[in-house]
């Protein structure tokens, strides 16, 4: 099929190739021409393993190209994917629609024939029927453009794989008075099925339902895993009090079927662009609604886990005997999770900053996000190996829980430091083989710390 994906970001670029991996004719569309040259060239603008090879390759075979013309998408394709950013507001936690809303209006007035427009963008819950309108209101007079939401569930890191294999599928569809799909809903079904035919003929779960049901599903999935993660994190504080050991207790109420060990990882907490992001959307949808009692657990679950990134800098303080003026500090990872070079709302900078604002002279590496973290935080020292970062330190932390990291052999980098602390802000080393190789071993939950 002919299909363009508007937004080339994260998630539009992936969602491209991985299309064009599939069969398709994609055309990536963006307003930022600087993006759009590098994505032509076969270069990709951020760290996502597998993404650069399938990218050069439909690049090559023309199969994927990219274009800054709304016009000439609106020709090419019969199929047009929304994949723009929805950022928190600046005056506020709702969900910036400025981006969705525009994609869908400026795509719609250059379609030349009846097209489907498949939001993927995590939107607030009533979007969809809205931009249905627009979509409506904006096409030329005798073009039908059909709106359906079709959520991505990408992790950072496992895009590629996330998108060519998805664990499940879900289209939200127009329904009519009576709760059935309209008629031009059900024609951009089958288009959708058509498009995902490979993924259909290998058995994915594909959940067809209403708007509503679609746009909650990402919001829904996030908030759950956010209160895993901010759960297991609140039972780290007792264990810190009391005495215990966190990952222990994760270990055995993991071991329950309905509970499950996955996210229930004590540490500096979660980042990136979705949880903190859509807890808050979600949290200010609901008050919009009229429903503020029903998710006012999820404040909580947001405060819990800034007060990670706060305990992990006071437990820094600690080990340097009070104060951090002059003191040097290595700082293990800057990106929000491994296989990313994701700097936003990310707890390691987060702290790496707050440390540094106390005075300390922070040594910083991450092995993909130095570069963005210096657009960020340009005052930082950013060294470009582990072994410059923690040469002289006195105290280590460890912060995003990178393969490099977690596999250092504590006894050789002992000699560079200049007191051999260690402090395991994502619990994912082992504390003997430090404590043997001669450190001082503090983790978030656990006994020692």
């Amino acid at each position: 099929m002919r299909m363009t994906v508007i937004g080339t970001g994260y998630l539009g670029a992936t969602h491209a190739v991985a299309m064009a991996e599939l069969g398709h004719e994609v055309l990536g569309v963006d307003v930022d021409q600087a993006k759009i040259d590098l994505l032509s060239a076969g270069q990709v603008p951020f760290h996502e393993p597998g993404l650069p090879e399938l990218l050069r390759k439909h690049v090559a075979t023309g199969a994927v190209r990219f274009t800054t013309s709304y016009e000439e998408a609106g020709a090419f394709g019969d199929v047009h994917f929304i994949g723009v950013g929805t950022p928190q507001k600046r005056n506020g936690h709702a969900a910036d629609m400025t981006y969705v809303d525009s994609a869908v209006e400026q795509i719609s007035r250059a379609a030349t024939h009846d097209c489907v427009i498949a939001g993927k963008s995590t939107v607030p819950v009533g979007s969809a029927a809205r931009l249905q309108e627009l979509a409506l209101t904006s096409a030329p007079s005798g073009t039908r453009v059909s709106l359906v939401w079709n959520p991505e569930f990408l992790r950072e890191g496992h895009a590629v794989e996330d998108t060519l294999r998805p664990d499940r599928m879900v289209l939200g569809l127009e329904y009519d008075d009576a709760g059935r799909p309209t008629s031009a809903a059900q024609a951009a079904e089958a288009v959708l099925r058509e498009v995902y035919a490979h993924q259909l003929e290998a058995g994915i779960p594909f959940i067809v339902t209403d708007y509503a049901t679609a746009e909650l599903v990402k919001v829904a999935a996030n908030s759950f895993l956010a209160t895993k993660i901010s759960f297991i994190n609140a039972l780290s504080e007792i264990t810190e009090t009391v005495g215990g050991d966190i990952r222990t207790l994760a270990d055995a109420i993991g071991l329950d079927e309905r509970i499950g060990r996955k996210f229930l990882n004590a540490g500096v907490g979660f980042g990136g662009g979705c949880l903190p992001k859509d807890i808050r959307a979600l949290r200010a949808r609901a008050s919009e609604l009229g429903l503020d009692q029903s998710l006012r657990f999820l404040a909580e679950v947001d405060d819990i886990n800034l007060r990670r990134r706060e305990y992990t800098v006071q437990l820094a303080v600690q080990e340097c005997g009070g104060s951090l003026n002059g003191t040097q500090i290595a700082v293990l990872g800057a990106a929000f999770k491994p296989e990313s070079d994701d700097v936003r709302d990310s707890p390691a900078l987060d702290i790496a900053a707050r440390l540094h604002s106390m005075g300390a002279d922070v040594r910083l590496y991450d092995p993909q996000a130095n570069a963005n973290a210096a657009q960020r935080y340009p005052r930082l020292d950013y060294v470009d190996s582990l072994d410059a970062a923690v040469t002289g330190a006195q105290v280590t932390l460890l912060l995003t829980e990178w393969r490099e990291f977690r596999d250092v052999d504590p006894r050789r980098i002992a000699s560079l430091v200049a007191k051999p602390t260690v402090i395991d802000g994502r619990n994912v080393l082992d504390p003997a083989a430090w404590q043997d190789a001669g450190w001082r071993y503090v983790a978030l939950g656990r006994r020692g710390s």
